[in-house]
C-alpha cells in the first residue's frame, strides 16, 4: 500500500522484474511413499536494463515477498510429504487390522483342519499298513 501511495498505481508493475522466480520441486520416497522431500528455489534476477523498485517501500516489499514465497513453498513441500505419509500410514494400519481380524484367523482355522486331516491320514495308513502286515504274515 505505501509503495502505491509513494509511488503511484504503475509503481508495482514498474517493480516486478521480468524474469519470474522459478520453484523446483525434488522427490524422494520414504517406505515406498513418494513424496516432495525439498524445494530448489530461484529468485527473480532483474535485467540491467530493467526499473527498480521506484521507492523504498517497494524494494522492501519485494524482499519481505520473496522470503514469504520461499516460505510457503517449503510449507507447501513440507505438509504435502506429511499428508502423503500419514495417509500411507493409515491405509498400512487398515491393511495390519484387516490381517489380524480376518485374515489370520481363517489362515489358522485352515491350517488346524489340514494338520487333523493330515493326522487322520497318517493313522489311517497306519492302521492300513497293520492290516496288511497281519494279512500277509498271518
Amino acid at each position: 500500500m505505501r509503495g502505491v501511495l509513494l509511488g503511484g498505481e504503475s509503481a508495482p508493475a514498474q517493480a516486478t522484474p521480468a524474469n519470474r522466480a522459478r520453484v523446483e520441486v525434488r522427490w524422494a520416497a520414504l517406505m515406498g511413499v513418494p513424496h516432495p522431500a525439498a524445494v530448489a528455489w530461484t529468485d527473480a534476477v532483474r535485467a540491467p536494463a530493467e526499473p527498480t523498485a521506484p521507492n523504498t517501500a517497494l524494494a522492501h516489499a519485494e524482499t519481505a515477498y520473496r522470503a514469504a514465497l520461499r516460505a510457503a513453498a517449503e510449507l507447501a513441500v513440507h505438509r504435502t510429504a506429511a499428508d502423503l505419509l500419514a495417509a500411507e500410514s493409515a491405509r498400512t494400519r487398515q491393511r495390519v487390522r484387516a490381517l489380524r481380524r480376518h485374515w489370520i484367523p481363517r489362515l489358522r482355522d485352515e491350517l488346524n483342519a489340514l494338520e487333523l486331516a493330515l493326522e487322520e491320514s497318517e493313522h489311517e495308513e497306519a492302521v492300513r499298513r497293520r492290516w496288511a502286515a497281519t494279512r500277509s504274515g498271518g
